[in-house]
């Protein structure tokens, strides 16, 4: 092998050597370039979603202060107050007694329904009688509490005594048409009494008091007939008195009152109050 081939063979090793280091930077520095965009673009990322994390809390944030807000302007307007006391739990007791009194009527079981009901009488003249007397123990939602509790006791002991034959189905049908119109006025006067944002929390809230109800005096007259027109006829199977005079007299005067005191809550304009939370106002020095 001569010189000059051997000078050609080593530059061309020299030649390749150059090229092939060359190449690699190239390569290194194509990946070098990849991997630091990859980089900028997980960090770019980690920033957006930094920056949307944040604007979440602080969305939120505002969304707690204007709901706190709110409530304190709420609570500025309407009165809240204790619900927990005795007259109130005698009303909620004789709502959940109704269904099981008309159970024992449609069971024909009258004795037991008598004695029932006359307890639910007395609870009724007893959370009136403690309310008046104790002034820690009346509510606003009493007042709306104690008609719904007659009414539904009522409304459950006509329709009971209507399907087993003991009251006219005309009477029946005069009671609940005008409870189911009183307590549908009840429930918009609630309604409107609400100041906004008027919500379904708020509205079925019991401790908030928006408005006060107050019956009228034939109302509270024709509640008494009513129960004791009810009294009357349940007592008649068990003594045997059925389709008595005085039970008659007891239908008609219950129809006629039951329509008076319709009429009455209609013409009256006492018949409720819109209520609005007491400010202290202080007098100048």
């Amino acid at each position: 092998m001569s010189y000059f081939t051997v000078l050609r063979f080593r530059h061309c090793a020299i030649l390749n050597k150059s090229l092939i280091e060359k190449c690699l930077m190239q390569y290194l520095m194509y990946h070098a370039r990849v991997y630091s965009t990859e980089i900028d673009n997980h960090h770019k990322n980690y920033i957006a979603k930094k920056d949307n994390i944040n604007r979440r809390k602080v969305f939120k944030s505002r969304i707690l202060d204007d709901i706190k807000q709110t409530k304190r302007k709420v609570e500025e307007i309407i009165e809240k107050e204790n619900i927990w006391t005795i007259p109130n739990f005698l009303c909620m007791g004789r709502i959940l007694t109704s269904p099981y009194l008309s159970y024992l009527i449609l069971s024909q079981e009258y004795q037991v329904a008598l004695w029932l009901l006359i307890i639910s009488a007395f609870s009724d003249l007893a959370d009136g009688w403690i309310a008046r007397t104790w002034t820690s123990q009346a509510s606003k939602l009493g007042s709306f509490l104690d008609p719904v509790a007659d009414k539904l006791l009522v409304g459950t002991l006509f329709l009971s005594l209507a399907w087993v034959g003991l009251v006219p189905i005309p009477l029946t049908c005069l009671v609940i048409a005008r409870d189911t119109a009183l307590v549908t006025a009840a429930s918009y006067i609630r309604y409107q009494s609400l100041p906004p944002p008027k919500t379904l929390a708020r509205y079925f809230d019991p401790t908030y008091a928006t408005v006060q109800l107050a019956p009228t005096y034939i109302s509270k007259i024709n509640t008494a007939i009513q129960l004791s027109f009810v009294a009357g006829t349940l007592a008649a199977p068990i003594f045997h008195f059925i389709n008595h005079p005085i039970l008659e007299i007891l239908c008609y005067l219950t129809a006629v009152t039951t329509l008076a005191g319709g009429i009455s809550y209609l013409v009256s304009n006492k018949t409720y109050k819109m209520l609005r939370k007491k400010t202290s106002t202080k007098s100048p020095p």
